[in-house]
C-alpha cells in the first residue's frame, strides 16, 4: 500500500524542492574563499529586504530573480551572507539592505515568497528562502540573548557573535506541526481562524512545545483547536516557511470521533469536508482554500486526489 509519503514524494512541495545549490556550509569561516568568492566574475548577488527581492519576468514566460555580478552589487560588509554554488561553481550571495535598489529598465519588481514562491525556478526559490530567512533571523536578534550586548555577524550571515560574553547565536527554527485530519467517513477535517477572511478554511496547524515529540504535537493541537480525537498520525512532508522563521512539519491524522467543539481563541469554525463538497464550496466560492505555496494545500491535494479548484 502507497504510503502519504510515497505519495507526497512524486511532486515536491513548493519551497521544498531540491533547488540544485551546494549550501558549502565549511565555506563559511573561511575568509580568504569567501573574499576570492565574492570577487569571482561569474559570482551572483540579491539584494534581499523585508522579506522581498527584485523579480523579473522573461519573454518566455518564467520568472527570475533579479541577480547582479558582485562588482555592480550595491557595497556593504556586515550583511553580505553566502548561500551556496551550483554544480557549474558559481557561488550565490544575498545582501541585506534597508532598501530594494532600483532599476534603470523598470520591468523588475518586489516581491516576496507568497507572490513569487510558485513562479521562480527551484534554484531562485531555494535561493530566496535561505535568504529571506537569514534576513529575518539578523533583523531580530542583534542583541545577545546571555548578556545584552550587541551581537557581530560571522560564518558569512550564519552566526553571531557577542564580543563581550563570546556566546555564539545561530539563526533560530521554530518547529510547527500541519495536519489533515480525517474521520472514518474519510472526510477531511477544515478549520477557519478567528482573523482569516469569510469562507477561508485550512488546516489546522500549531508549534511543538517543550519537551513534546512532533506526534503528541499533532494530537494537541487538534484536541485544543477543534476538540477532536485523534488516533493514528503519519508524518508526509516537511516546508520551510520564513514567516519569520517556521518549518512546517506535514502530518496525515485519523480523528476518532467526528464531533467538533472548536475553541473558539484560534478557530473560529471547523467543518467536515467530502472530496464532492469541498469542490462544490470551492467552485460556488463559498470556501477559499489555502495558497498554493502552503504545505497545507499539498496535504488536501494529497487527500483529495488532485489539484484543487479555484474558484
Amino acid at each position: 500500500m502507497t504510503t502519504w509519503t510515497e505519495r507526497a514524494a512524486t511532486r515536491p512541495i513548493t519551497l521544498s524542492a531540491p533547488s540544485g545549490i551546494d549550501r558549502a556550509a565549511h565555506h563559511r569561516l573561511d575568509e580568504a574563499w569567501l573574499a576570492a568568492a565574492w570577487s569571482h566574475p561569474t559570482t551572483r548577488v540579491f539584494v534581499v529586504s523585508g522579506g522581498q527581492a527584485l523579480v523579473d519576468d522573461t519573454p518566455d514566460g518564467r520568472t527570475e530573480l533579479v541577480m547582479t555580478p558582485a562588482f555592480e552589487a550595491p557595497p556593504t560588509e556586515t550583511h553580505r551572507y553566502f548561500l551556496g554554488t551550483d554544480e557549474d561553481g558559481v557561488r550565490y550571495f544575498a545582501l541585506q539592505k534597508d532598501t530594494l535598489p532600483g532599476r534603470m529598465d523598470q520591468s523588475a519588481r518586489p516581491a516576496g515568497l507568497r507572490e513569487a514562491g510558485s513562479l521562480l525556478s527551484e534554484r531562485d526559490a531555494g535561493l530566496l528562502v535561505h535568504a529571506v530567512a537569514l534576513e529575518n533571523w539578523q533583523r531580530l536578534h542583534r542583541f545577545c540573548s546571555r548578556c545584552g550586548e550587541r551581537t557581530v555577524i560571522a560564518a558569512a550571515g550564519h552566526i553571531r557573535r557577542c564580543p563581550a560574553c563570546g556566546a555564539e547565536h545561530y539563526p533560530r527554527t521554530d518547529p510547527a506541526v500541519i495536519m489533515l485530519v480525517t474521520d472514518d467517513l474519510d472526510r477531511a477535517l477544515l478549520g477557519r481562524q478567528v482573523h482569516w477572511p469569510e469562507g477561508r478554511f485550512s488546516t489546522l496547524a500549531g508549534f511543538v512545545e517543550p519537551g513534546e515529540s512532533i506526534e503528541q504535537a499533532v494530537i494537541r493541537e487538534v484536541a485544543e483547536e477543534a476538540g477532536v480525537p485523534v488516533g493514528e498520525v503519519e508524518y508526509v512532508a516537511s516546508q520551510p516557511w520564513p514567516f519569520p522563521s517556521s518549518l512546517m512539519l506535514g502530518f496525515m491524522a485519523r480523528a476518532t470521533s467526528s464531533t467538533i467543539q472548536v475553541d473558539g481563541e484560534e478557530i473560529h469554525e471547523a467543518r467536515w469536508f467530502s472530496r464532492d463538497e469541498l469542490r462544490t464550496a470551492i467552485e460556488s466560492g463559498e470556501v477559499l482554500p489555502p495558497s498554493g505555496i502552503s504545505i497545507a494545500a499539498r496535504l488536501i491535494e494529497l487527500w483529495y486526489g488532485e489539484p484543487l479548484p479555484r474558484g
